[in-house]
């Protein structure tokens, strides 16, 4: 039976592509801190969970024993954290890193992240300029989540070994931290009959459900190689239903209206996609 260990597995991402390789036949393995975060239905599809801290490269080691069919990392940030994967790697048959669109910059070098977001002259591909790497490991900031990830990702895709990095976007689904789709559900309950879209309902985001992200995983693990691929679902959602998530409408109470605005979105207090992530290794 082919084997799997994903590191931060009870997270987002991680437990999707438990899901997915489970039903695939896969023994799947999976760490975190703590074991009441590992969802009913994987427990009981045999999933195994091993309390483990991302940085303790000792737990790591021991779990992957004499190898693995694949291994997934959902809590690669720094290039330290890509470093202490590269001795195990000749074991594995596969590498998946987990990253983000946030590496990529525009021709004015700014990225989502920036104070000036970017604007992409047309579809944001794999060979799409990057932001320069960060060795700092100070990844916990807007300026620095991206460079990180891009310093990471050079250390993985330069050993040799076939590492596929999976650059995602606003990934949704069951486990998110906050829920994407929460804004949605809250007027539902509260029985709120309009919906306001900033920006006129315009945007550029093109969501990546954990589902589809877990399915690419399945892909790749078949078919290992070193390379880069954007993961994205396949219908962005178009105005005046853009939001991170399902459309707007699938989660409205009968009657609500959709109201386009031209004012911007308020600031938000989520932060950047790098601020909650050292508090749990399963997240």
């Amino acid at each position: 039976m082919r084997r799997a260990v994903i590191l931060g597995g009870t997270g987002l991402v991680g437990r999707a592509v438990a899901r997915r390789l489970l039903r695939a036949g896969w023994r799947v393995d999976l760490t975190g801190r703590d074991v009441a975060r590992i969802p009913a239905d994987l427990a009981a599809s045999g999933a195994v969970f091993h309390t483990a801290e991302r940085s303790d490269d000792a737990a790591t080691a021991r779990l992957l024993g004499d190898g693995a069919d694949l291994l997934v990392d959902c809590l690669c940030f720094t290039a330290a954290d890509a470093r202490s994967l590269l001795p195990l790697l000749p074991d594995v048959s596969s590498t998946v890193m987990v990253s983000s669109k946030a590496v990529y910059v525009d021709a004015a070098g700014n990225h989502v992240n920036s104070p000036v977001k970017p604007r992409f002259d047309g579809p944001v591909r794999e060979d799409t300029p990057t932001v320069a790497p960060d060795l700092s490991g100070d990844f916990d900031s807007p300026a620095g989540y991206g460079a990180n990830k891009v310093a990471a990702e050079q250390e993985l895709l330069g050993s040799g070994h076939p590492v596929t990095v999976l650059r995602a976007s606003k990934v949704h689904g069951e486990g998110a931290a906050p829920a994407r789709e929460w804004v949605f559900v809250r007027r539902a309950l509260d029985g709120r009959r309009t919906l306001l879209l900033a920006d006129r309902g315009r945007g550029v985001d093109h969501p990546t459900a954990a589902a589809n992200l877990a399915a690419v995983v399945e892909v790749v693990a078949e078919r290992p190689a070193a390379r880069v691929l954007n993961s994205a679902d396949p219908d962005a959602p178009d105005a005046p239903a853009r939001s991170p998530g399902p459309s707007p409408g699938s989660w409205a109470t009968p009657g609500t209206r959709c109201c386009s605005t031209s004012r911007p979105p308020p600031p938000t207090s989520a932060g950047h996609p790098g601020a909650r992530r050292r508090r749990s290794s399963s997240t």
